[in-house]
């Protein structure tokens, strides 16, 4: 099976707000939009934000999303960090926001010395 793109979906009781938000406070690209939807650039991959769900979500999906200055991201998400940044035993630095539904994002920064910085091909 050969996979040609992928995108996570988002469903919210508010979908609007929750559009806004991964639009105006995230600064996500929008790629396309249509009745009722959104989808954004997510570096390789995309984020569409559609329909209408009462639910709210759970703990068990979470993006990720890897940035190049975390600091700079605490700075402009001050207002909706749950989780301060910190470097965690695994060696990469990671703060958490929450969107308008409470729906976890893992903002992440690989320092220079991490393995995933290095090429271990030698």
């Amino acid at each position: 099976m050969e996979i040609l793109s992928s995108r996570v979906l988002i469903r919210s009781a508010d979908p609007e707000r929750v559009r806004a938000f991964y639009r105006d406070v995230l600064g996500l690209a929008v790629h396309r939009e249509f009745p009722g939807g959104t989808v954004f650039f997510l570096g390789g991959g995309f984020l569409e934000v559609s329909g209408a769900d009462g639910e709210a979500p759970t703990g068990a999906t979470r993006l990720w999303l890897q940035v190049r200055d975390l600091d700079a991201a605490a700075a402009r998400l001050a207002g909706h960090v749950v989780r301060p940044p910190r470097r965690e035993p695994w060696g990469l630095d990671e703060m958490w926001v929450a969107d308008p539904d409470g729906r976890l994002i893992a903002f992440v920064e690989v320092p220079a010395e991490h393995p995933l910085r290095r090429d271990v091909r030698q």
